[in-house]
């Protein structure tokens, strides 16, 4: 029986390339490197900040140098995480649908915990029973650590949930926590990535889920 769905944030949830690269492209800009396409960010984003950070940025870059812009580009963004980003069509529909079959919803995502909860609280409120962002001593997705985390504060099993994402990244978390895992075609990533890392199933419409969720619990019974 589902009792919990795990989404991911960026791609998934929110469509936050905007912020992400005008912020990140403004840092890169003050120092005279190059800049990069929106749309760049699709591939750049995923494995959390830093890791965004230094794919955009010249690869003989100086690792003190890198550091200093990940640090001005995570306090540019504390300020500015909502000047672009929006929420996918029919993921707010999607939260109370889940909700409405008393199924529990987290955020777990690669975003560290303070960025994500200041955006999960702006476009969702109190929605979520639980974010779980990137915390020190805690590997990054794919690594499940941070699912089955979350999953033991939910009070749940892994085979009672969904982890639902827009990249292989997400899917890896799904399949490595022993979660059920579906793919978004909404987001970032495209779907020979999704398939690839394993989904079960490919979605282009966020209500799709609540048919998967039925049919997964009518299998149960």
């Amino acid at each position: 029986m589902i009792k919990a769905v795990l989404f991911d944030l960026d791609g998934t949830l929110l469509d936050t390339l905007g912020d992400l690269s005008r912020g990140v492209n403004a840092e890169l800009s003050k120092r005279g490197y190059p800049t990069h396409p929106k749309d760049a960010f699709k591939n750049f984003a995923g494995n959390g900040i830093p890791k965004m950070v230094e794919r955009a940025a010249p690869k003989d870059i100086d690792p003190d140098e890198l550091k200093e812009i990940t640090d001005s580009f995570i306090s540019h963004y504390s300020v500015h995480y909502a000047d672009y980003t929006e929420v996918y069509s029919g993921i707010a529909e999607l939260i109370k649908a889940v909700k409405d079959k008393g199924i529990k919803v987290a955020v777990v995502t690669n975003k560290a915990q303070g960025p994500a909860e200041l955006v999960v609280n702006k476009f969702f409120g109190d929605s979520f029973d639980l974010i779980f962002g990137q915390k020190p001593g805690i590997p990054a997705k794919p690594d499940p650590t941070a699912a089955l985390l979350a999953m033991k504060e939910l009070g749940v099993t892994p085979k009672e949930c969904v982890f639902m994402g827009d990249s292989g990244v997400d899917v890896e978390t799904g399949v490595n926590s022993g979660a059920y895992p579906v793919g978004v075609l909404w987001g970032f990533r495209d779907e020979t990535e999704l398939k690839g890392a394993g989904a079960k199933e490919l979605i282009k419409n966020p209500l799709k889920l609540i048919s998967i969720i039925d049919k997964l619990n009518s299998e149960e019974k």
